[in-house]
């Protein structure tokens, strides 16, 4: 469950940083101007951050035993994080660089628990099995 949330906070963190410079002149229209500011990205990110972590430690710990899941969310928001370091053509390949990693690092974790809870349930309790 948890990974299909992060999943979702990544993906629509992704949309929002793409579309944000096609939507920014109607934003204060709106009344949404605070979409714009680069603190409400980053507290995005951090919730992001905390329910990836949460879920991949989660599945790490009951089921699989691998640590790339969670080395790909990490550097998917280091990536995220630093954003704004490059320039206005570059980032929205960077935001989708980081997203992937993000996403990807959940669907891994999805993958990896659920081929852990086959093998545990035909009998299979050798972790180096999966």
């Amino acid at each position: 469950m948890l990974d299909r949330i992060g999943i979702s906070a990544a993906s629509l963190c992704a949309l929002h940083c793409i579309l944000l410079p096609v939507l920014l002149p109607a934003l204060p229209l709106l009344g949404l101007s605070f979409l714009a500011d680069h603190r409400w990205e980053h507290a995005f990110l951090i919730l992001s951050a905390v329910i990836g972590c949460t879920a991949l430690l989660s599945g790490f710990k009951q089921y699989h035993r691998k640590l790339y899941p969670i080395y790909l969310l990490l550097l998917g928001i280091a990536i995220y994080w630093q954003v704004h370091e490059f320039s206005e053509q570059v980032q929205p390949y960077i935001i989708v660089l980081g997203a992937s990693l993000i996403a990807g690092a959940h669907f891994i974790n999805i993958k990896l628990c659920n081929s852990c809870k086959k093998c545990t349930s035909s009998g299979c309790e050798n972790n180096e099995a999966h």
